[in-house]
């Protein structure tokens, strides 16, 4: 697809452009629900690791390892928001992000099972000798609560944020792609996810890069 391609080539010129640096280097990919950042963050990072004919030049860590599991949520009274930031172990999240950016050590993370709406501890890996990490998740740059400390932790930031009716149209998909009747698939992206994608489009800070709605050129 066209626009994935040249995202993509965004996103590789802006981390050609840092700075040489001896440490390992951090790349956050924020955006709404149903934005595309899992699959630009797999083809960014296919792209540095075929460039540098090696499978560990880079790796991509999701934030979704660290949604809340499900009776902790029904305990808080937020199973109905899950995916909302209350919902997600920012602590957690952040906890990793640093031990990312220390580097020196291989480093074990959780992944989302989404067939079995759990997180599975420890099924990702980032070995120590890998020297670009891409992260992506909804709210890297959100500007509320423990999430309002991440941005730091990147040597660059994205944001990708198709139109609000793009958004509308790809979630309401995944929900019928997970086995929903039409007019559930329609409430569930019209409700929880499209509240989730207009905070985060509201309520983050500004990216270096800007892809989608109203792009902007890297800063």
């Amino acid at each position: 697809m066209k626009e994935t391609r040249s995202h993509a080539a965004a996103v590789l010129s802006l981390i050609d452009r840092l700075p040489c640096a001896a440490r390992r280097i951090m790349i956050g990919i924020a955006g709404p629900p149903g934005s595309g950042k899992s699959t630009l963050g797999e083809d960014v990072v296919a792209e540095l690791n075929r460039r540098a004919g090696r499978p560990d030049r880079a790796r991509l860590v999701p934030m979704d390892g660290f949604h809340l599991d499900n009776g902790a949520l029904d305990a808080r009274g937020l199973r109905a928001v899950k995916g909302a930031p209350e919902t997600f172990d920012v602590d957690g999240f952040a906890a990793l992000l640093h031990d990312l950016r220390r580097g020196g050590a291989d480093i074990r993370y959780p992944h989302f099972d989404r067939a079995r709406d759990c997180a599975v501890p420890a099924a990702g890996l980032v070995p120590a000798a890998t020297p670009v990490v891409v992260v992506e998740g909804n709210y890297l740059l959100l500007r509320s609560g423990g999430w309002a400390t991440l941005k730091d932790l990147f040597d660059a930031t994205v944001m990708l944020a198709p139109p609000i009716p793009t958004l509308e149209r790809r979630l309401t998909r995944r929900w019928l792609d997970h086995g929903l009747p039409h007019d559930q698939a329609v409430a569930r992206a019209r409700g929880n996810d499209l509240a989730n994608a207009r905070r985060v489009i509201a309520q983050s800070a500004p990216a270096d890069l800007l892809l989608g709605a109203a792009e902007a050129p890297a800063v």
